[in-house]
């Protein structure tokens, strides 16, 4: 997966918005340690967390799975633009079939497995375990079957892979992201969703992480 912050709005924001409840304006240092201890200590330690939601934050997101992608729509109080399945589905189209011969049993493989996942891994998310990613290997030979019967793309859809890849403009606040990083970068969170979360953490600006820090 890859992640790009597209843009942001600036931290004076937040600042702004607590120093316009407390009424302190004339107090600012312009973003100086008085201002980000106030941050922290009226944003975060004190959890008058609403000034928090001022800060929007905007991630082009690349390569994560329709299952990612689901848990990650769980997330409400964000905006979320998806590539269309539609686009994929055509560039798969042109695709030769992946598998020759496989085994699900004997794992027994022509080509070699390094070679397919090479290939494979631009339309999949793997999942490490080597009989799940062959049978979603084989759900891509599948699709490439279907592609070349005359089916429209819209009902071929339903028999996508849940590891297929999509990729998702996704706007949220700081407020809820720190939601989404209490609960994705948990050890009971699912692996690729817990590794987005710590990847849109080391992509946001540094002057925003101290927002964040004490969730990792």
């Amino acid at each position: 997966m890859k992640v790009t912050v597209k843009s942001y709005t600036p931290l004076n924001v937040i600042k702004d918005a607590i120093r316009t409840c407390w009424d302190s304006g004339e107090k600012s240092d312009d973003l100086g340690p008085k201002d980000l201890e106030l941050i922290e200590r009226v944003g975060l330690k004190y959890k008058h967390s609403s000034t928090l939601e001022h800060c929007v934050f905007n991630f082009y997101i690349e390569g994560i799975s329709r299952l990612c992608l689901q848990e990650l729509a769980r997330h409400r109080i964000a905006s979320y633009s998806v590539k269309s399945t539609r686009y994929t589905l055509k560039e798969l189209k042109n695709e030769s079939y992946f598998l020759q011969e496989y085994d699900l049993e004997t794992q027994h493989c022509k080509p070699q497995i390094s070679e397919l996942y090479e290939r494979a891994s631009k339309y999949i998310v793997f999942n490490g375990n080597n009989k799940i990613d062959m049978a979603s290997i084989v759900a891509l030979d599948n699709l490439i079957t279907l592609l070349n019967s005359g089916f429209s793309i819209d009902d071929i859809k339903y028999a996508l892979p849940e590891c297929y890849k999509t990729n998702v403009f996704f706007s949220i606040n700081a407020r809820s992201l720190r939601n989404f990083f209490e609960l994705r970068n948990s050890k009971s969170a699912h692996f690729e969703i817990r590794n987005l979360a710590k990847e849109i953490y080391n992509q946001l600006p540094e002057e925003f992480k101290f927002l964040f820090k004490d969730l990792f």
